[in-house]
Order: C-alpha cells, then sequence, then structure tokens
C-alpha cells in the first residue's frame, strides 16, 4: 500500500516536528476578520504561532514581537520596520489594541519583527481588509 520511501519521508518529518527543527511559524489576525465591516475604534488582537513574543530589546532566537501596518505592504527579511503613523510598534510584547481609522477601506498587515525591529519578512506576516464605517 505505502512504498518504503514514503514512509521513510514520514519518519524523517515526525522526528523533525517532535526535535522542534521543523516548527510552523507564522502570524495572524484572532480580529478582526478579513472582510470586516468595522467602526471605531477598531479592536485588533494579534497571534503568532511557533515564535515566542517578548518586549523589543530580547535578541534571542525565535523571538520577535508585533507590529501593525496601515494600509502598507509586508516588508522584506531584515529590514527595520520604521515607527509612524502608519507603521505601529508593540514593543512591550502587546497582542491586542485599538486603531481608529477613517472611514473607507483599509489593509492591516500584522508583521512580525525581531527585538531590534528587523522584519522576519512575508513569511511573518498577514494582510487582511476591512471596511470602516
Amino acid at each position: 500500500m505505502f512504498n518504503k520511501k514514503w514512509l521513510a519521508g514520514a519518519a524523517c518529518a515526525g522526528l523533525l516536528v517532535m526535535s522542534g527543527i521543523a516548527r510552523a511559524e507564522s502570524v495572524s489576525f484572532i480580529e478582526p476578520q478579513n472582510g470586516a465591516t468595522v467602526t471605531n475604534p477598531v479592536h485588533v488582537k494579534f497571534a503568532v504561532e511557533g515564535m515566542k513574543v517578548v518586549p523589543a530589546g530580547t535578541l534571542a532566537e525565535g523571538t520577535g514581537h508585533h507590529h501593525l501596518l496601515i494600509d502598507g505592504a509586508p516588508l522584506p527579511k531584515g529590514e527595520v520596520i520604521p515607527a509612524n503613523d502608519k507603521s505601529l510598534h508593540y514593543g512591550k510584547g502587546q497582542t491586542e489594541t485599538d486603531v481608529t481609522l477613517p472611514p473607507g477601506d483599509h489593509t492591516l498587515t500584522l508583521q512580525f519583527g525581531d527585538g531590534a525591529h528587523r522584519s522576519y519578512g512575508p513569511g511573518m506576516s498577514k494582510t487582511i481588509t476591512v471596511h470602516v464605517k
């Protein structure tokens, strides 16, 4: 039914996952949902898988903190995430916030960055669209 190569590959993948070498790293929005119609202030909740949320300044492997890019795109890996009114830093390790947005359609990009605010790249970002009443 299964060939030996498939079984060997499955066994290796299982060992990698159990050892922690192969881990799924991603960020997501708990709320709002993509395509949601929202009102101000917009309550936003962040999630991360495979990494640990820590305050800015902590430079340990597998750690970082969230950044919210309003109407912006994911940043290349290693690029310093700017701090301004469209690029919000959550360097205390926050996992939720309230933001006020003008009425209309907006993209929200969650970008995970390291302790020095360097982007982990598009693979550690998630973009959704919301409509603000």
